[in-house]
């Protein structure tokens, strides 16, 4: 059954065919605890008749995201040591978050922000917590970068978009806006001439950084949309979370990159999963990430290769975590190749 809406509860869920019967009181118990939404086009998505899909991974609920562990807690990456003001997370000191609103159109399973989105979150900044916010970004002239996150920024309307981009135009110290989102793979209607317009008004340099984690979900028309927003002149990288059973492998993360590639959206980040409450089934070690970052090199083009990150739980900023290939070895270095072998440099 194709979604003709948005599902958002267990029972549309269950109608849907996207959960049985047997799971629905366990969805209900997650659904209590944290948001769920799947757009139409990522519910068409699913294959049905497998039941490690890796689309429904990322967005069906499961029952494990009742199981905690010791080392996970609600905010992961310390978002709240470092806002100063309602809506800005200032970790850098050249580049600011401006979580203009808490609400995305899908709800990952995995998210690192899962206690702060979706209905029951922190929702939508109210005009004067709109002005503080970008008050503080106007009084603190070190501010190079401003990036729009939060929730998804795309799904606030052209109009209400305009006016942040309008405001952001006024300071003058700020060069570079970026966006975070996943509405071109999971609404990519929504990607129109209203909302090209809206991300032109301020003027400055526009990136918008992309989260997808599977091949599958660039579709010709998630490609289409990525294409009306880099000819219309926004540069766009990539973001994907490596996670266990969606993409820990290295020829369906291979694809991805490609895909990311051949979308004219260059790989950026590969996420090591947060330690989000309810998310240790989506986890790997980094030393298994580390091997498959390692197994991209030599066997996909260098467009293709991302940078392997920990966000250092703590507030305390990311960390490449890609494998270390160089090792000083007495005067000189080891070096290991795509394939795990060693060689002196420099050379005998």
């Amino acid at each position: 059954m194709t979604a003709v809406r948005s599902l958002k509860t267990p029972e549309e869920l269950l109608a849907a065919n996207l959960i049985g019967s047997e799971r629905l009181e366990a969805v209900r118990a997650v659904a209590d605890r944290y948001a769920i939404a799947l757009t139409p086009t990522v519910a068409a998505l699913i294959d049905h008749t497998d039941e490690n899909d890796p689309i429904a991974r990322q967005f069906v609920p499961d029952g494990a995201e009742l199981v905690t562990t010791p080392e996970e807690r609600e905010d992961p990456i310390g978002d709240a040591a470092h806002s100063p003001v309602k809506g800005i997370v200032h970790r850098y000191p050249d580049r600011v978050l401006l979580k203009a609103v808490h609400v995305c159109p899908v709800y990952c399973r995995f998210c690192f922000r899962r206690e702060m989105v979706g209905p029951q979150g922190d929702g939508t900044l109210a005009p004067d917590e709109l002005e503080a916010a970008l008050g503080y970004i106007r009084d603190n002239r070190q501010i190079w970068e401003v990036i729009l996150t939060g929730g998804d920024p795309l799904v606030l309307s052209p109009r209400r978009l305009a006016v942040i981009m309008r405001g952001l135009a006024e300071i003058e110290h700020v060069k570079i806006l970026r966006f975070h989102t996943r509405v071109p793979v999971v609404e990519p209607g929504r990607i129109d001439d209203a909302m090209i317009d809206a991300l032109k008004q301020s003027g400055k340099v526009v990136y918008v950084a992309l989260h997808a984690n599977h091949a599958r979900e660039m579709t010709p028309q998630a490609r289409a949309a990525c294409a009306r927003l880099v000819d219309a002149g926004f540069p766009m990288v990539s973001q994907t979370v490596l996670l266990k059973g969606v993409n820990d492998d290295p020829a369906v993360l291979g694809d991805l990159m490609k895909a990311f590639v051949e979308t004219r959206i260059k790989p950026y980040y590969l996420h090591h999963p947060d330690l989000a409450p309810g998310t240790g089934h989506f986890r790997l070690d980094i030393e298994e990430g580390q091997k498959i970052v390692s197994a991209l090199r030599g066997n996909i083009s260098g467009l293709c290769q991302p940078t392997y990150v920990l966000d250092i739980p703590g507030g305390h900023g990311k960390a490449v975590i890609g494998e270390n290939a160089a090792r000083r070895d007495g005067g000189c270095y080891s070096v290991s190749d795509y394939r795990g072998e060693a060689h002196r440099y420099p050379p005998e």
